[in-house]
């Protein structure tokens, strides 16, 4: 199972290479017109729960290019840090993400994460990655998107989701 998962891993740190040379190379062609920046959208979201015995917070922004109407993809980053009592939770890392808009209201999405996990139980630590792959659709307008998406590499004994199925909200600006 490992290098099943090494190997989809490898296959997807190329392709982000590759999204990142292309969108370099676009960006320069595009950079000398001034229209680069004008495609740019910002956004992401924040996280904040609170329990009898402690809390967590998230901390997730990202940054997408609108190739085409109905199409835009770009990097996402993520910190997660949760506490309770002497336990203690840290994720750490990156992404890419691609949003297609076959309708204007509609909006499906294919985003692989990788996560650098640090737990702290009691006295025992385990430190690992955590990949994941998730495939979305939602209810978009201009501004956010609200939907559901599925991890598909949920059997992953490294998963931090306790489910498959997780909701989301985005929002771009």
């Amino acid at each position: 199972m490992c290098k099943i998962v090494q190997s989809s891993l490898k296959k997807w740190i190329f392709g982000a290479l590759i999204l990142t040379a292309s969108l370099s190379c676009f960006s320069q062609n595009t950079a000398q017109k001034g229209q680069f920046w004008n495609k740019v959208r910002f956004g992401g979201g924040v996280g904040l729960g609170f329990n009898n015995a402690g809390y967590n917070a998230s901390v997730s922004p990202s940054a997408i290019y609108q190739f085409t109407d109905n199409f835009s993809g770009g990097i996402t980053s993520n910190f997660i840090f949760s506490k309770a009592g002497d336990n203690r939770f840290t994720a750490y890392g990156g992404g890419v993400i691609a949003l297609y808009n076959p309708l204007k209201f509609l909006q499906l999405s294919s985003e692989f994460e990788q996560l650098r996990v640090n737990q702290s139980f009691r006295e025992l630590e385990n430190n690992f990655w955590s990949p994941a792959l998730f495939l979305g659709i939602g209810y978009t307008n201009r501004f956010s998107t609200i939907g559901i998406r599925y991890n598909a590499l949920q059997s992953n004994e490294n998963s931090i989701y306790l489910n498959a199925w997780v909701p989301f909200v985005r929002f771009y600006f």
